[in-house]
């Protein structure tokens, strides 16, 4: 068993957090459980920010778990993804390897970290019909009504906004089942970057995912037989371009357009994680202009600082 807890390393999109994980991991023999909700998916690399070529240049690949285990067109849930993770987590930890959980999606992060009771939750169709003409600040609303671990989950579609009232509504007629969730003892780092530092990476981050293929991604899902409707629902990347794509909108329109939401997008997220301190996870915040040794060894040296 490792002597130290879990890592987890959070933070908004574009602040550095695989790079910083697996600098992380070659020097503690750890290991990489994803923390996105989509990087699960195979086929959809550009799209989700899979960063793969970061876990294996210049030196050994440092290993990494939960990432293209289901294929494009599949729904995954948080239920889903809290055995996934235990899975993998109990693998590294019974192979004497750190356990090294990274990602953004603030409410898969929490699930985990506070150890959240889920069951599976049914779709009910009722409920999406009734919803189906919202807008994502209405489903926003609704879902802030809630009195659950959902209602301030960091949705960014309206598709993911009515799931999320779906699991809060389900919750909330039925009662949880004795389904206990282990506790994990975590040490949460968050990487701060400054607002216009933070715009300026997702601005060249789009370009360059632009420039690398992300719009012959899409068409290459959709001519895999995934529809327009299916890729919306993958986040925003896949709705802007597939729009695009499908001849709803010109490029131009779409980068503008997607640059936007991206940056809104990570706002919500810096939102959740401050909820994410008021709920009582205490994040240790490192300063994201560091260059990645001196982050690195930030991040060893508040290891180092807990164990003693």
């Amino acid at each position: 068993m490792p002597t130290a807890p879990l890592l987890t390393i959070l933070g908004p999109t574009a602040c550095g957090k695989t790079r910083l994980a697996v600098a992380v991991a070659r020097v503690l023999g750890g290991e990489i459980i994803s923390g996105d909700s989509r990087q699960v998916y195979r086929g959809m690399d550009i799209g989700t920010g899979k960063d793969l070529a970061d876990y294996g240049i210049g030196q050994e690949a440092v290993p990494y778990h939960l990432i293209d285990i289901h294929p494009a067109g599949y729904h995954y849930s948080l239920f889903a993804f809290q055995q996934d993770f235990l899975q993998a987590y109990q693998d590294i930890v019974a192979r004497r390897r750190h356990p090294i959980l990274c990602g953004g999606s603030g409410l898969y992060i929490e699930s985990i970290v506070r150890g959240y009771r889920l069951s599976p939750v049914p779709q009910n169709e009722a409920l999406r019909r009734s919803l189906a003409d919202k807008t994502l600040e209405e489903l926003t609303a609704i879902l802030a009504s809630y009195q659950s671990l959902h209602n301030t989950t960091d949705v960014d579609l309206p598709a993911r906004a009515i799931r999320a009232i779906e699991i809060a509504d389900y919750n909330a007629h039925h009662p949880l089942p004795d389904r206990p969730f282990p506790e994990i003892a975590s040490i949460v780092v968050g990487i701060d970057v400054p607002r216009e530092l933070r715009r300026a990476r997702i601005t060249q981050r789009l370009d360059e995912r632009l420039s690398e293929g992300l719009v012959e991604e899409v068409e290459a899902l959709l001519a895999q037989g995934l529809t327009e409707e299916q890729l919306t629902y993958y986040g925003l990347e896949y709705k802007y371009v597939t729009a695009h794509v499908c001849g709803h909108i010109d490029f131009s329109t779409m980068r503008h357009d997607l640059e936007i939401a991206i940056h809104q997008f990570a706002k919500r997220q810096m939102t959740y994680f401050r909820g994410m301190e008021r709920r009582g996870t205490t994040i240790h915040w490192i300063d994201g202009t560091l260059p990645l040794d001196a982050q690195r060894d930030a991040v060893l040296q508040l290891l180092k600082d807990v164990a003693s």
